[in-house]
C-alpha cells in the first residue's frame, strides 16, 4: 500500500501553521523566563536568610516577637522574589540562557 504524496498547504493554512509555531516558541520562552526569575528569587531568598537570622529585632519598639520569628523565612523569600522581579543580580539571565540551550538540545 502506498500513501499519496503530501501536497504543501495553501498559503493561508501555511501562514496559520507558522503563526502557531511562533506562538508556541514564544510561550515556551516566556515560561523559561518565568522559571529562571523564580529560581533567582528563591536563590536570593536563601542567600538573604543568614543575614536575617543574625539580626535580633525583637527587643525594639517595632519588633514582632514570636510571630515575627514564625514568618521571617517567608518574608525573606518574598524579598528575594521582589529583588529578582525588579532586575535581580543576573542569575535569572544565565539560567534562562541555559534553559533555552537545553530545550534546543532536546529538540523541544
Amino acid at each position: 500500500m502506498t500513501l499519496p504524496a503530501v501536497s504543501p498547504l495553501p498559503g493561508a493554512q501555511n501562514d496559520a501553521l507558522d503563526d502557531a509555531q511562533r506562538k508556541a516558541r514564544s510561550a515556551s520562552a516566556d515560561k523559561a523566563r518565568e522559571t529562571a526569575e523564580s529560581f533567582e528569587g528563591l536563590a536570593l531568598g536563601e542567600l538573604l536568610q543568614p543575614m536575617f537570622d543574625t539580626a535580633d529585632v525583637s527587643d525594639n519598639a517595632f519588633g514582632g516577637g514570636a510571630a515575627e520569628k514564625q514568618f521571617r523565612s517567608l518574608q525573606v523569600l518574598e524579598m528575594g522574589k521582589q529583588i529578582a522581579k525588579n532586575g535581580g543580580v543576573g542569575i535569572a539571565e544565565s539560567v534562562y540562557r541555559q534553559i533555552l540551550a537545553m530545550q534546543e538540545q532536546s529538540g523541544s
